[in-house]
């Protein structure tokens, strides 16, 4: 169980499930040699590979290649089900800064095989959160700068305005297969320029009118 709060309000959400879209930035899926998909890209990952802003990500001993992803987290406020483009973002509660943390050797090897890689994607530590702010203290979420260091290196620098679907589309697509339900936390892609991470890096993230993340791996 993981529970969150929206900064300047006492409600408290409690995470059910982690949605996440895969290849929604051009340039990410061209880096990784992917071909652009027709229909969503759709994975979960459970409420357990969450951790907070200053936490550790645990890479399994079972990978050798665990690639950083900066992603714009989207927290649902609203249960709904077949939930249309035009009344998406009223169930939008608020924004927060995420890393989708990816075993990319185990993802490759199991991809090959045509077998499911949520050990690639769920595991614990592989979800790193901030804080949340309200959705009606962000602009326009379809346009902020997005960022991503390792040990102060800036690796990934791009802007939402580069996201294929954006999130009342995401909202509509996701909501036709999953019920989305208040807590549940939505994963909007990555940009270019991911990469590997190791024992002792230091990651900061940071979404432009939204927030920063801090993590370490152990």
């Amino acid at each position: 169980m993981y529970n969150l709060r929206v900064t300047g309000t006492e409600k408290v959400f409690q995470v059910g499930k982690v949605v996440c879209l895969g290849r929604n930035y051009s340039e990410h899926i061209r880096e990784l040699g992917n071909e652009v998909p027709d229909r969503p890209v759709i994975f979960i990952k459970p409420a357990t590979s969450i951790i907070g802003q200053s936490e550790k990500i645990v890479i399994p001993s079972y990978s050798r290649d665990c690639h950083h992803e900066v992603e714009l987290a989207v927290l649902i406020g609203k249960t709904g089900k077949n939930i249309s483009e035009d009344q998406a973002m009223e169930h939008v509660a608020g924004y927060g800064v995420a890393i989708d943390l990816t075993l990319r050797d185990v993802q490759s090897e199991l991809k090959a095989k045509g077998l499911p890689w949520e050990v690639a994607k769920g595991f614990d530590t592989s979800c790193p959160l901030s804080g949340f702010v309200a959705s009606d203290q962000v602009g326009n979420p379809h346009d902020l700068g997005i960022r991503l260091a390792v040990n102060g290196e800036l690796r990934q620098d791009s802007t939402t305005a580069c996201m294929m679907r954006r999130i009342p589309q995401m909202i509509r697509e996701i909501s036709a297969v999953f019920t989305l339900e208040e807590g549940d936390i939505i994963l909007t892609g990555t940009p270019a320029g991911v990469g590997a991470i190791k024992s002792g890096d230091r990651l900061s993230a940071q979404i432009d009118g939204v927030g920063t993340l801090e993590v370490s791996v152990e």
